[in-house]
């Protein structure tokens, strides 16, 4: 059976690869709504190759050019924040790819699984802002949550068959983005034009940035713990700059089980669109006598503090990691706009998680409230 999709930030490098991997695959995959944040004209030629039954895009001052553009064919054109967490509702799909960048993936993520779709998560904010109603909400409606990150499919993927032994420890592993190599005194004065040049991912502007300063392999630490029912002292973040081994887990009888792969996102893309099948791929294939070497290292956290203050983040709980994350997104934009430096970034973010407000047990709502206090608070320390 042909299973429908929805695709949140059909736009963005996990969206274009999501649909690489149903252009190869025509007979399992067919897409039945495409939704994108600004990216109108890529939308529109999206909208041509796949001719889905709805396109969506969130700025609704785009809806017009979207719909003549669309005019002559038979598809349903829709625009705004509304329109996006209805159409994931649909009867017709099987699994939203849930791939919007940052906090506006949050809401229709949470209709999706309301709805019993398959989640196949891209989008790491929405377990770090919210984990912990996702979770609630997912086991209450029965909608699986498929990790698409490479890290957690790694992990996922190398627990398969494992249910009843008990993790002793997770191994999340990072490339080091473009800066491994740099010394704190040398990335002081480093521009966003560099932190964009990661040397092994290509990635959107935002998670590149992310990247080089860690913060996204903080956000993973949050994301793993929710998706694997985990504690944050049981994960331990490992740099290896190669990026083939994508994760491991560490058992309670010290036997370690790694996944390894070429650094190609259409594999873990697909695999949580074909769980538990494999399908043949014509993927680049990592060639182990040609790598020659792996190597680890464990991260510096004077030139990553973003690292320690996801840890802190998650210790604290509550909305604390909304906190973290709306600040981020805030001095992430700074940073690629020229108006704050590179461990500027760092001390927002901290100055923002001290100043917020704490709340122990936060509804949704009080989500909406933190994310937009948080940013407010994040965005009078820039100057």
């Amino acid at each position: 059976m042909v299973k429908q999709l929805c695709i949140l930030g059909s736009t963005g490098s996990i969206g274009t690869q999501t649909l690489d991997v149903v252009r190869a695959n025509p007979d399992r995959y067919s897409v039945y709504a495409l939704c994108a944040h600004r990216s109108v004209d890529k939308l529109i030629g999206q909208a041509r190759a796949f001719r889905p039954e709805v396109v969506c895009i969130a700025d609704e001052s785009l809806y017009e050019p979207l719909r003549e553009a669309l005019s002559d064919l038979p598809i349903k054109v829709w625009a705004g924040a509304d329109a996006i967490a209805q159409v994931v509702t649909m009867p017709s799909i099987d699994i939203v790819v849930a791939a919007m960048v940052g906090y506006a993936g949050l809401r229709p993520t949470m209709e999706a699984i309301k709805a019993g779709k398959t989640i196949a998560l891209a989008n790491k904010e929405t377990l770090v802002v919210a984990g912990e109603i996702i979770c609630e909400l997912a086991q209450k409606h029965h909608a699986p949550i498929l990790p698409v990150d490479s890290e957690h499919s790694a992990i996922f993927q190398s627990l398969a068959g494992e249910d009843k032994n008990e993790i002793e420890k997770i191994l999340l592993t990072a490339s080091g983005g473009p800066f491994r190599t740099f010394t704190r005194e040398q990335m002081q004065t480093v521009t966003a034009t560099e932190a964009l040049r990661h040397p092994n991912w290509e990635m959107g502007a935002k998670i590149t940035i992310d990247s080089a300063s860690m913060i996204n392999k903080g956000f993973e630490v949050i994301e793993a713990k929710w998706l694997f029912g985990v504690p944050v002292e049981k994960i331990q973040v490992l740099i290896h700059p190669q990026s083939i081994v994508h994760s491991a887990v560490q058992f309670a009888d010290g036997a370690i089980k790694a996944q390894l792969g070429a650094p190609d996102m259409r594999l873990p893309i697909q695999y949580a669109l074909s769980y538990p099948e494999r399908l043949q791929s014509d993927f680049p294939r990592a060639d182990l006598f040609e790598i020659g070497h792996l190597t680890f290292e464990q991260p510096d956290p004077a030139k990553f503090p973003n690292l320690s203050l996801a840890y802190e983040a998650t210790r604290r709980g509550g909305n604390i990691p909304c906190v973290l994350n709306a600040a981020n997104e805030v001095v992430n934009l700074a940073f690629r706009e020229g108006r704050c430096r590179f461990f500027q970034m760092s001390e927002i973010i901290e100055q923002t998680m001290a100043k917020a407000d704490f709340i122990a047990r936060p509804t949704y709502d009080d989500y909406v409230a933190t994310d937009a206090a948080a940013r407010r608070i994040a965005e009078s320390f820039i100057h």
